[in-house]
């Protein structure tokens, strides 16, 4: 888990700790690839209650990247929107992280590229069924 965490964190300095959270990134790219998500959709995403995912969009509002407003048929139901400033820190993060992975390959040869992506594929299937 400690390798993970250190590949992670090192894939984007955005992600570092008091920047933006890995939470917090998910969040944001799920909702950069959807118009608005409901607390409910987005709890369910993330895997926590609802109250949970609350604390996790309101903070991120906080920090201008999202914004929540009720829907138009149902005033109790909480619509979650990324703004264009939320939309900009994740290409950004993306970039930074595909730049950051090309260096690691080039640090692996081809053959070890391609078993890294042959793991990473299985892994990320796997995970896809869960």
């Amino acid at each position: 888990m400690e390798m993970q965490r250190c590949f992670v964190l090192h894939l984007c300095k955005e992600l570092a700790p008091g920047n933006v959270s890995f939470p917090q990134f998910f969040l944001l790219a799920a909702l950069d690839h959807k118009e608005v998500l409901t607390m409910s959709a987005i709890a369910q995403k993330m895997g926590h209650t609802t109250a949970a995912a609350s604390g996790l969009v309101a903070r991120l509002e906080n920090l201008g990247y999202v914004v929540r407003a009720s829907a138009r048929e149902d005033r109790r139901k909480v619509m979650v929107c990324i703004t264009e400033k939320g939309s900009a820190l994740v290409r950004r993060i993306r970039e930074e992280m595909v730049g950051n992975i090309m260096k690691i390959m080039a640090h692996l040869s081809p053959s070890e590229q391609k078993a890294w992506l042959q793991i990473y594929t299985k892994i990320y299937d796997y995970c896809q069924t869960k």
